[in-house]
């Protein structure tokens, strides 16, 4: 286990020196997006539409910011992870736009492994209940996109600062740590009876 600081955009060679259990923080430049993010997201490249921004080198945070806004400035209050699994059916979409670290809560699922590999990119597993800490490594709120989708659900683009601590879950590598413990847990499950 290493500990990795990284900034954004990330590069194949940033990405491929991460591996399973190692602690990251991250600086620079990252965007959350949820459930309909991904479905504007993907609406967007169906119609050749040019995206708010670009997510080469990128950071996606499954995540939906709690914030508040006074004058003309948006203050983040706080901001957890949501649970990864419902992006699966977008891995592919989120490997081709560029997108090198994905952050969230649980995991993802086989599809997402192989995308990781293909694309080199590595899934970093957020402290779930640590939304206060994570919100305070947040720097400034940069920008927020289609907040007609709702709060939870808008593309925030976020300066960070050491933001974490992340664990390596899943690498570039195919390793996963969910997989591991997924198949522990059954083989001990199937022991019993």
């Amino acid at each position: 286990m290493s500990i990795v600081e990284v900034r954004t955009p990330l590069t194949n060679s940033d990405v491929e020196r991460l591996k399973v259990g190692d602690v990251v923080y991250i600086s620079g430049l990252i965007y959350t997006s949820r459930d309909m993010g991904h479905l504007r997201i993907a609406e967007y490249l169906e119609e050749k539409k040019e995206l708010p921004v670009d997510f080469k080198g990128s950071v996606i945070f499954h995540a939906g910011p709690v914030a508040v806004k006074d004058d003309e400035d948006w203050k983040l209050s706080v901001i957890g992870p949501t649970t990864s699994i419902r992006m699966e059916p977008y891995a592919d979409m989120v490997g081709k736009i560029g997108t090198k670290v994905i952050i969230g809560k649980g995991g993802m699922a086989d599809n997402s492994l192989a995308c990781f590999n293909k694309y080199k990119q590595v899934y970093l597993q957020a402290p779930p209940g640590c939304a206060v800490k994570l919100g305070s490594c947040v720097k400034n709120i940069e920008a927020v996109h289609w907040l007609d989708m709702g709060m939870p659900e808008a593309l925030w683009v976020l300066e960070v600062e050491r933001f974490g601590p992340l664990i390596v879950s899943m690498d570039s590598r195919n390793n996963s740590l969910h997989a591991d413990l997924k198949g522990k847990g059954y083989e001990k499950i199937q022991a019993m009876y």
